[in-house]
Protein backbone atom coordinates (compact mmCIF):
# COMPACT_ATOMS: atom_id res chain seq x y z
CA UNK A 1 0.00 0.00 0.00
CA UNK A 2 2.84 2.12 0.84
CA UNK A 3 4.72 1.93 -2.46
CA UNK A 4 1.46 2.90 -4.85
CA UNK A 5 0.83 6.32 -2.47
CA UNK A 6 4.36 6.63 -3.52
CA UNK A 7 4.26 6.32 -6.92
CA UNK A 8 1.25 8.25 -7.35
CA UNK A 9 2.36 11.74 -7.18
CA UNK A 10 5.14 11.00 -9.62
CA UNK A 11 2.20 9.59 -11.98
CA UNK A 12 0.24 13.02 -11.58
CA UNK A 13 2.99 15.29 -12.50
CA UNK A 14 3.11 14.21 -16.19
CA UNK A 15 -0.36 15.48 -16.24
CA UNK A 16 0.59 18.67 -16.20
CA UNK A 17 0.12 21.44 -18.91
CA UNK A 18 2.86 22.78 -21.39
CA UNK A 19 2.66 25.91 -19.82
CA UNK A 20 2.75 24.99 -16.04
CA UNK A 21 5.87 22.50 -17.22
CA UNK A 22 7.62 25.40 -18.28
CA UNK A 23 7.88 27.23 -15.38
CA UNK A 24 8.24 23.59 -13.34
CA UNK A 25 11.66 24.02 -15.76
CA UNK A 26 12.41 27.57 -15.01
CA UNK A 27 12.02 26.83 -11.27
CA UNK A 28 14.64 24.42 -11.37
CA UNK A 29 17.30 25.66 -13.25
CA UNK A 30 16.93 28.89 -11.52
CA UNK A 31 17.88 26.76 -8.49
CA UNK A 32 21.08 25.47 -10.57
CA UNK A 33 21.93 29.02 -11.79
CA UNK A 34 22.61 30.53 -8.23
CA UNK A 35 24.96 27.36 -7.79
CA UNK A 36 26.52 28.06 -10.96
CA UNK A 37 26.92 31.97 -10.28
CA UNK A 38 28.51 31.26 -7.23
CA UNK A 39 30.58 28.76 -8.33
CA UNK A 40 32.40 30.12 -11.04
CA UNK A 41 31.90 33.98 -9.75
CA UNK A 42 33.80 32.90 -6.49
CA UNK A 43 36.78 32.39 -8.50
CA UNK A 44 36.90 35.82 -9.92
CA UNK A 45 37.18 36.97 -5.96
CA UNK A 46 39.91 34.77 -5.17
CA UNK A 47 42.28 38.10 -5.13
CA UNK A 48 40.08 39.99 -3.05
CA UNK A 49 39.41 37.16 -1.06
CA UNK A 50 43.09 36.38 -0.56
CA UNK A 51 44.08 39.74 0.18
CA UNK A 52 41.10 40.77 3.35
CA UNK A 53 41.15 37.32 4.58
CA UNK A 54 45.52 36.73 4.62
CA UNK A 55 44.88 33.48 2.92
CA UNK A 56 47.31 31.45 1.36
CA UNK A 57 47.45 29.55 -2.18
CA UNK A 58 46.34 26.22 -0.66
CA UNK A 59 43.51 28.17 1.36
CA UNK A 60 42.23 29.88 -2.14
CA UNK A 61 42.00 26.51 -3.84
CA UNK A 62 40.01 24.76 -0.53
CA UNK A 63 38.10 27.95 -0.77
CA UNK A 64 36.74 26.34 -4.35
CA UNK A 65 36.89 23.20 -3.64
CA UNK A 66 35.67 22.47 -0.47
CA UNK A 67 32.42 23.90 -2.05
CA UNK A 68 32.68 21.55 -5.09
CA UNK A 69 33.99 18.29 -2.87
CA UNK A 70 31.17 18.20 -0.71
CA UNK A 71 28.70 19.07 -3.27
CA UNK A 72 30.05 16.28 -5.54
CA UNK A 73 30.38 13.79 -2.35
CA UNK A 74 26.80 14.74 -1.63
CA UNK A 75 24.95 15.00 -4.87
CA UNK A 76 23.91 11.07 -4.95
CA UNK A 77 22.56 11.25 -1.40
CA UNK A 78 20.85 14.22 -2.63
CA UNK A 79 18.89 12.35 -5.12
CA UNK A 80 18.39 9.40 -3.37
CA UNK A 81 16.89 11.67 -0.40
CA UNK A 82 14.39 13.28 -3.05
CA UNK A 83 13.34 9.53 -4.60
CA UNK A 84 12.86 8.87 -0.89
CA UNK A 85 11.46 11.53 1.16
CA UNK A 86 9.35 13.92 -1.65
CA UNK A 87 11.52 15.61 -4.48
CA UNK A 88 9.72 19.75 -3.93
CA UNK A 89 10.41 19.03 -0.04
CA UNK A 90 14.34 18.20 -0.57
CA UNK A 91 14.45 20.62 -3.13
CA UNK A 92 13.17 23.17 -0.68
CA UNK A 93 15.07 21.73 2.10
CA UNK A 94 18.10 22.40 -0.32
CA UNK A 95 17.08 26.21 -1.26
CA UNK A 96 17.07 27.16 2.51
CA UNK A 97 20.58 25.18 3.49
CA UNK A 98 22.19 27.00 0.27
CA UNK A 99 20.79 30.38 1.65
CA UNK A 100 21.82 29.75 4.84
CA UNK A 101 25.29 28.73 3.89
CA UNK A 102 25.39 31.97 1.74
CA UNK A 103 24.97 34.30 4.98
CA UNK A 104 27.73 32.55 6.00
CA UNK A 105 30.13 33.20 3.92
CA UNK A 106 29.49 36.93 3.69
CA UNK A 107 30.00 37.06 7.39
CA UNK A 108 33.62 35.15 7.12
CA UNK A 109 36.40 36.76 9.05
CA UNK A 110 38.91 34.00 8.18
CA UNK A 111 39.98 31.86 5.22
CA UNK A 112 39.18 28.94 8.20
CA UNK A 113 35.52 30.50 8.32
CA UNK A 114 35.09 31.01 4.88
CA UNK A 115 35.94 27.27 3.93
CA UNK A 116 33.30 26.05 6.86
CA UNK A 117 30.68 28.19 5.39
CA UNK A 118 31.22 27.24 1.69
CA UNK A 119 30.85 23.54 2.94
CA UNK A 120 27.54 24.45 4.09
CA UNK A 121 26.30 25.98 1.19
CA UNK A 122 27.40 22.90 -0.76
CA UNK A 123 25.08 20.48 1.51
CA UNK A 124 22.33 22.54 0.69
CA UNK A 125 23.39 22.18 -3.26
CA UNK A 126 23.57 18.55 -2.89
CA UNK A 127 19.97 18.65 -2.09
CA UNK A 128 19.04 21.33 -4.99
CA UNK A 129 20.84 19.93 -8.39
CA UNK A 130 20.11 16.20 -8.65
CA UNK A 131 16.83 16.38 -6.98
CA UNK A 132 15.77 19.63 -9.81
CA UNK A 133 17.12 16.94 -12.91
CA UNK A 134 14.90 14.47 -11.09
CA UNK A 135 11.78 16.74 -11.24
CA UNK A 136 12.06 17.50 -15.07
CA UNK A 137 12.96 14.07 -15.77
CA UNK A 138 9.71 13.13 -14.36
CA UNK A 139 8.08 16.43 -15.47
CA UNK A 140 9.38 15.62 -19.15
CA UNK A 141 8.60 12.14 -20.37
CA UNK A 142 8.76 12.43 -24.21
CA UNK A 143 12.45 11.31 -24.83
CA UNK A 144 12.44 14.81 -27.72
CA UNK A 145 10.97 16.91 -25.37
CA UNK A 146 13.17 15.35 -22.14
CA UNK A 147 16.25 15.85 -24.45
CA UNK A 148 15.02 19.56 -25.17
CA UNK A 149 14.58 20.23 -21.33
CA UNK A 150 17.62 19.17 -20.72
CA UNK A 151 19.19 21.21 -22.91
CA UNK A 152 17.71 24.11 -21.15
CA UNK A 153 19.30 22.93 -18.35
CA UNK A 154 22.47 22.59 -19.88
CA UNK A 155 22.01 26.08 -20.48
CA UNK A 156 21.65 27.00 -16.68
CA UNK A 157 24.80 25.20 -16.42
CA UNK A 158 26.63 26.94 -18.81
CA UNK A 159 25.84 30.37 -18.84
CA UNK A 160 25.81 30.65 -14.68
CA UNK A 161 28.99 29.39 -14.73
CA UNK A 162 30.02 31.59 -17.77
CA UNK A 163 28.16 34.35 -16.49
CA UNK A 164 29.96 33.92 -12.89
CA UNK A 165 33.08 36.13 -13.96
CA UNK A 166 31.29 38.82 -15.03
CA UNK A 167 28.50 39.25 -12.39
CA UNK A 168 31.21 38.38 -9.64
CA UNK A 169 33.42 40.73 -11.24
CA UNK A 170 31.50 43.61 -11.11
CA UNK A 171 29.75 42.92 -7.29
CA UNK A 172 33.74 42.58 -6.01
CA UNK A 173 34.55 45.85 -7.62
CA UNK A 174 31.29 47.83 -6.61
CA UNK A 175 30.81 46.44 -3.32
CA UNK A 176 33.16 43.65 -2.42
CA UNK A 177 33.47 40.34 -2.53
CA UNK A 178 30.92 39.63 -0.32
CA UNK A 179 28.28 40.44 -2.51
CA UNK A 180 28.74 37.57 -4.34
CA UNK A 181 27.34 35.34 -1.62
CA UNK A 182 24.34 38.33 -1.25
CA UNK A 183 22.86 37.62 -4.27
CA UNK A 184 22.19 33.82 -3.50
CA UNK A 185 19.19 35.17 -0.66
CA UNK A 186 17.01 36.84 -2.61
CA UNK A 187 16.98 33.99 -5.31
CA UNK A 188 16.56 30.73 -3.14
CA UNK A 189 13.87 32.68 -1.13
CA UNK A 190 12.12 33.14 -4.84
CA UNK A 191 12.63 29.96 -5.86
CA UNK A 192 11.02 28.82 -2.46
CA UNK A 193 7.95 30.25 -3.56
CA UNK A 194 7.62 29.14 -6.89
CA UNK A 195 8.58 25.77 -5.96
CA UNK A 196 5.47 25.25 -3.07
CA UNK A 197 3.53 27.53 -5.84
CA UNK A 198 4.02 25.36 -9.10
CA UNK A 199 5.68 22.33 -8.23
CA UNK A 200 3.90 18.85 -6.78
CA UNK A 201 5.38 16.55 -4.98
CA UNK A 202 6.64 13.46 -6.30
CA UNK A 203 8.68 10.32 -5.15
CA UNK A 204 10.27 7.15 -6.77
CA UNK A 205 7.68 4.32 -6.93
CA UNK A 206 10.41 2.47 -5.22
CA UNK A 207 12.82 4.09 -2.65
CA UNK A 208 16.36 3.23 -2.27
CA UNK A 209 17.57 1.83 1.08
CA UNK A 210 19.81 4.60 3.13
CA UNK A 211 23.85 3.24 2.30
CA UNK A 212 25.87 5.18 4.65
CA UNK A 213 29.01 3.10 4.17
CA UNK A 214 28.76 4.08 0.49
CA UNK A 215 28.42 7.49 1.18
CA UNK A 216 31.15 7.38 4.03
CA UNK A 217 33.78 5.82 1.59
CA UNK A 218 32.92 8.44 -1.79
CA UNK A 219 33.59 11.26 0.35
CA UNK A 220 36.54 9.45 2.02
CA UNK A 221 37.89 8.94 -1.75
CA UNK A 222 37.09 12.56 -2.79
CA UNK A 223 38.46 14.67 -0.09
CA UNK A 224 41.74 12.38 0.37
CA UNK A 225 42.51 12.57 -2.97
CA UNK A 226 42.18 15.92 -3.19
CA UNK A 227 43.65 16.93 -0.04
CA UNK A 228 46.27 15.15 -1.45
CA UNK A 229 46.77 17.01 -4.79
CA UNK A 230 46.66 20.44 -3.44
CA UNK A 231 48.58 20.15 -0.19
CA UNK A 232 51.74 17.60 -2.18
CA UNK A 233 53.46 21.05 -3.43
CA UNK A 234 53.23 22.33 -0.24
CA UNK A 235 53.95 19.55 1.87
CA UNK A 236 55.97 17.66 -0.70
CA UNK A 237 54.86 14.54 -2.81
CA UNK A 238 56.45 11.60 -0.61
CA UNK A 239 55.24 13.39 2.61
CA UNK A 240 53.60 11.25 4.96
CA UNK A 241 50.44 13.32 4.94
CA UNK A 242 50.34 13.32 1.15
CA UNK A 243 51.78 9.75 0.35
CA UNK A 244 49.06 8.51 3.36
CA UNK A 245 46.56 10.61 1.73
CA UNK A 246 46.83 9.06 -1.83
CA UNK A 247 47.42 6.07 0.13
CA UNK A 248 43.80 5.94 1.58
CA UNK A 249 41.92 7.31 -1.23
CA UNK A 250 43.47 4.15 -3.39
CA UNK A 251 41.93 1.87 -0.47
CA UNK A 252 38.18 4.05 -0.10
CA UNK A 253 38.45 3.70 -3.64
CA UNK A 254 38.21 -0.48 -3.51
CA UNK A 255 36.18 -0.63 -0.88
CA UNK A 256 33.75 1.19 -2.52
CA UNK A 257 33.77 -1.08 -5.56
CA UNK A 258 33.55 -3.84 -3.24
CA UNK A 259 30.77 -2.56 -0.78
CA UNK A 260 28.69 -1.52 -3.73
CA UNK A 261 29.13 -4.33 -5.77
CA UNK A 262 27.34 -6.59 -3.27
CA UNK A 263 24.47 -4.20 -1.94
CA UNK A 264 20.92 -4.89 -3.50
CA UNK A 265 20.43 -1.32 -3.31
CA UNK A 266 23.72 0.93 -3.37
CA UNK A 267 24.05 4.59 -3.51
CA UNK A 268 26.65 3.83 -6.10
CA UNK A 269 25.14 1.45 -8.57
CA UNK A 270 27.57 0.26 -10.68
CA UNK A 271 25.34 -1.65 -13.08
CA UNK A 272 24.95 2.02 -14.70
CA UNK A 273 28.14 1.86 -16.01
CA UNK A 274 27.79 -1.45 -18.16
CA UNK A 275 26.34 1.28 -20.48
CA UNK A 276 29.00 2.94 -22.82
CA UNK A 277 27.10 6.23 -23.46
CA UNK A 278 26.36 6.48 -19.36
CA UNK A 279 29.83 5.74 -18.31
CA UNK A 280 31.33 8.06 -21.31
CA UNK A 281 28.73 10.93 -19.77
CA UNK A 282 30.66 10.52 -16.50
CA UNK A 283 34.05 10.49 -17.83
CA UNK A 284 33.06 13.32 -20.50
CA UNK A 285 31.30 15.74 -17.50
CA UNK A 286 35.02 15.23 -15.47
CA UNK A 287 37.28 15.86 -18.26
CA UNK A 288 35.23 19.12 -19.70
CA UNK A 289 34.29 20.57 -15.91
CA UNK A 290 38.00 20.17 -14.97
CA UNK A 291 38.88 22.34 -18.20
CA UNK A 292 36.51 24.90 -16.77
CA UNK A 293 37.26 24.64 -13.34
CA UNK A 294 41.22 24.61 -13.80
CA UNK A 295 40.37 27.59 -16.45
CA UNK A 296 38.25 29.74 -13.95
CA UNK A 297 40.76 29.71 -11.03
CA UNK A 298 44.02 30.29 -13.37
CA UNK A 299 42.60 32.84 -15.67
CA UNK A 300 41.40 35.47 -12.58
CA UNK A 301 44.85 35.12 -11.47
CA UNK A 302 46.33 35.38 -14.69
CA UNK A 303 44.38 38.38 -15.32
CA UNK A 304 44.28 40.00 -11.70
CA UNK A 305 47.50 39.60 -10.98
CA UNK A 306 49.72 39.21 -13.91
CA UNK A 307 48.04 41.26 -16.06
CA UNK A 308 46.75 43.91 -13.89
CA UNK A 309 42.86 43.75 -14.63
CA UNK A 310 40.53 45.13 -12.00
CA UNK A 311 37.96 42.13 -10.91
CA UNK A 312 35.16 43.65 -13.31
CA UNK A 313 37.99 44.29 -16.17
CA UNK A 314 38.73 40.30 -15.80
CA UNK A 315 35.28 39.62 -15.52
CA UNK A 316 34.43 41.41 -18.62
CA UNK A 317 37.25 39.57 -20.35
CA UNK A 318 35.37 36.36 -20.39
CA UNK A 319 32.22 37.75 -21.70
CA UNK A 320 33.27 35.90 -24.98
CA UNK A 321 32.80 32.65 -23.56
CA UNK A 322 29.62 33.85 -21.60
CA UNK A 323 27.92 35.26 -25.20
CA UNK A 324 28.92 31.88 -26.91
CA UNK A 325 27.57 29.63 -23.69
CA UNK A 326 24.36 31.37 -23.99
CA UNK A 327 24.25 30.73 -27.78
CA UNK A 328 25.43 26.76 -27.81
CA UNK A 329 23.98 25.12 -24.89
CA UNK A 330 20.41 25.62 -26.34
CA UNK A 331 21.61 24.73 -29.88
CA UNK A 332 22.99 21.67 -28.36
CA UNK A 333 20.24 20.93 -26.57
CA UNK A 334 18.44 20.75 -30.00
CA UNK A 335 21.11 19.26 -31.81
CA UNK A 336 20.95 16.26 -29.04
CA UNK A 337 16.97 15.98 -29.62
CA UNK A 338 16.93 16.19 -33.93
CA UNK A 339 20.11 13.94 -34.98
CA UNK A 340 22.03 12.04 -31.29
CA UNK A 341 24.93 13.44 -28.98
CA UNK A 342 27.56 12.34 -31.37
CA UNK A 343 28.39 15.80 -33.13
CA UNK A 344 27.81 18.29 -30.49
CA UNK A 345 30.20 16.23 -28.10
CA UNK A 346 32.74 15.95 -30.97
CA UNK A 347 32.70 19.26 -31.40
CA UNK A 348 32.65 20.35 -27.82
CA UNK A 349 35.62 18.55 -27.79
CA UNK A 350 37.77 20.38 -30.33
CA UNK A 351 36.54 23.93 -29.42
CA UNK A 352 38.19 22.41 -25.71
CA UNK A 353 41.52 21.40 -27.72
CA UNK A 354 41.90 24.42 -29.44
CA UNK A 355 41.41 26.75 -26.49
CA UNK A 356 43.70 25.02 -24.86
CA UNK A 357 46.36 25.18 -26.85
CA UNK A 358 45.87 28.94 -27.63
CA UNK A 359 46.51 29.48 -23.93
CA UNK A 360 49.46 27.60 -23.99
CA UNK A 361 50.99 30.95 -25.77
CA UNK A 362 50.23 33.23 -23.30
CA UNK A 363 52.62 35.61 -21.79
CA UNK A 364 52.61 39.50 -20.08
CA UNK A 365 51.66 41.01 -23.34
CA UNK A 366 49.40 39.02 -25.12
CA UNK A 367 46.69 40.06 -27.28
CA UNK A 368 43.44 40.87 -25.21
CA UNK A 369 42.34 40.20 -28.95
CA UNK A 370 43.78 36.58 -29.17
CA UNK A 371 42.49 35.37 -25.25
CA UNK A 372 39.47 36.80 -26.72
CA UNK A 373 39.28 33.65 -29.26
CA UNK A 374 40.18 31.41 -26.64
CA UNK A 375 37.56 32.15 -24.45
CA UNK A 376 35.48 31.71 -27.00
CA UNK A 377 36.27 28.67 -28.07
CA UNK A 378 36.14 27.41 -24.50
CA UNK A 379 32.26 29.04 -24.36
CA UNK A 380 31.41 26.87 -27.58
CA UNK A 381 32.80 24.13 -26.28
CA UNK A 382 30.77 23.80 -22.76
CA UNK A 383 28.13 25.40 -24.51
CA UNK A 384 27.58 22.28 -26.51
CA UNK A 385 28.71 19.87 -23.77
CA UNK A 386 26.41 19.96 -21.61
CA UNK A 387 23.15 18.29 -23.28
CA UNK A 388 25.03 15.42 -24.49
CA UNK A 389 26.50 14.51 -21.09
CA UNK A 390 23.01 14.81 -19.23
CA UNK A 391 20.86 13.49 -21.94
CA UNK A 392 23.47 10.12 -21.75
CA UNK A 393 23.13 10.08 -18.21
CA UNK A 394 19.53 9.49 -17.75
CA UNK A 395 17.98 8.77 -21.43
CA UNK A 396 18.86 5.04 -21.24
CA UNK A 397 17.83 4.64 -17.63
CA UNK A 398 14.22 3.37 -15.68
CA UNK A 399 12.02 6.64 -14.85
CA UNK A 400 12.46 5.13 -11.35
CA UNK A 401 16.35 5.58 -11.43
CA UNK A 402 16.58 9.27 -12.59
CA UNK A 403 17.34 10.93 -9.34
CA UNK A 404 20.48 8.30 -8.94
CA UNK A 405 21.59 8.85 -12.27
CA UNK A 406 21.12 12.32 -12.80
CA UNK A 407 22.88 12.58 -9.16
CA UNK A 408 26.01 10.62 -10.40
CA UNK A 409 25.86 13.01 -13.59
CA UNK A 410 26.25 16.20 -11.29
CA UNK A 411 28.50 14.34 -9.24
CA UNK A 412 30.80 14.12 -12.06
CA UNK A 413 30.44 17.77 -13.21
CA UNK A 414 31.51 18.47 -9.52
CA UNK A 415 34.12 16.15 -9.42
CA UNK A 416 35.88 17.88 -12.52
CA UNK A 417 35.99 20.94 -11.04
CA UNK A 418 37.36 20.05 -7.82
CA UNK A 419 40.09 17.95 -10.05
CA UNK A 420 40.33 20.76 -12.40
CA UNK A 421 41.51 23.37 -9.37
CA UNK A 422 43.49 21.02 -7.67
CA UNK A 423 45.31 19.68 -10.97
CA UNK A 424 45.83 23.19 -13.07
CA UNK A 425 46.24 25.16 -9.70
CA UNK A 426 49.48 22.38 -8.55
CA UNK A 427 50.68 22.27 -12.01
CA UNK A 428 51.07 25.92 -12.50
CA UNK A 429 52.26 26.70 -8.65
CA UNK A 430 55.09 24.27 -8.92
CA UNK A 431 56.48 26.13 -11.92
CA UNK A 432 56.21 29.87 -9.89
CA UNK A 433 59.41 30.49 -7.84
CA UNK A 434 59.20 33.94 -7.22
CA UNK A 435 55.94 35.73 -7.37
CA UNK A 436 52.31 34.82 -8.62
CA UNK A 437 52.48 38.63 -10.96
CA UNK A 438 55.96 37.77 -12.51
CA UNK A 439 56.00 34.07 -13.41
CA UNK A 440 52.24 32.52 -13.48
CA UNK A 441 51.85 33.70 -17.62
CA UNK A 442 55.08 30.92 -17.91
CA UNK A 443 54.07 28.80 -15.25
CA UNK A 444 50.82 28.06 -16.32
CA UNK A 445 51.13 26.66 -19.74
CA UNK A 446 51.72 23.27 -18.62
CA UNK A 447 47.98 23.56 -17.07
CA UNK A 448 46.79 24.63 -20.65
CA UNK A 449 48.14 21.40 -22.11
CA UNK A 450 46.19 19.44 -19.44
CA UNK A 451 43.63 21.33 -21.17
CA UNK A 452 43.73 20.53 -24.14
CA UNK A 453 44.36 16.89 -23.52
CA UNK A 454 40.66 17.45 -21.75
CA UNK A 455 39.32 18.40 -25.47
CA UNK A 456 41.10 15.04 -27.21
CA UNK A 457 39.34 12.68 -24.46
CA UNK A 458 35.63 14.67 -25.32
CA UNK A 459 36.43 13.78 -28.81
CA UNK A 460 37.28 9.85 -28.22
CA UNK A 461 34.27 9.91 -25.84
CA UNK A 462 31.61 11.24 -28.16
CA UNK A 463 32.73 9.05 -30.68
CA UNK A 464 32.56 5.53 -28.67
CA UNK A 465 29.65 6.79 -26.64
CA UNK A 466 28.01 6.95 -30.02
CA UNK A 467 28.56 4.03 -31.71
CA UNK A 468 26.60 1.24 -32.76
CA UNK A 469 28.29 -0.71 -30.09
CA UNK A 470 28.00 1.99 -27.66
CA UNK A 471 24.14 2.22 -27.91
CA UNK A 472 23.53 -1.31 -27.81
CA UNK A 473 24.99 -1.42 -24.19
CA UNK A 474 22.92 1.34 -23.44
CA UNK A 475 19.62 -0.78 -24.31
CA UNK A 476 21.02 -3.92 -22.92
CA UNK A 477 21.73 -2.20 -19.44
CA UNK A 478 18.03 -0.53 -19.14
CA UNK A 479 16.54 -4.32 -20.28
CA UNK A 480 18.80 -5.42 -17.15
CA UNK A 481 18.13 -3.35 -14.65
CA UNK A 482 14.23 -3.35 -15.28
CA UNK A 483 14.31 -7.04 -15.33
CA UNK A 484 16.42 -7.08 -12.18
CA UNK A 485 14.33 -4.86 -10.32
Amino acid sequence: MRSSRAAQPASDITTLGPRRRMAILATCCLSLFIVGIDTSGVNVAIPSIGSDLGATPSQLQWVVDAFTLVLASLLMLGGSLGDRLGRRRVFQVGLTVFGIGSVLCSLAVSPEMLIGARMVQAIGGAMMNPVAMSIITNVFTEPKARARAIGLWGTAIGVSMALGPLVGGALVDGIGWEAIFWLNVPVCLAAITLTALLVPESRAAHARRPDPVGQLLILTFLATLTYGIIEGRTLGWSSVPVAGAFAIAALALMGLILVESRRREPLLDLRFFRSAPFSSSVVGAILAFSAMGGFLFLNTLYLQQARGLTPLQAGLMTLPMAVANAVFSPLSGRLVGDRGARFPMVGAGVMVLLSGLMLTQVGHATSMWYLGVAYLFLGIGMGLVNAPITNAAVSGMPRSQAGVASAIASTSRQVGISLGVALFGAIAFAGIGGSVAADLPDASHPAWLLMAACGVGLVVVGIVSTSRWGLSTAERTRERIQHEQ
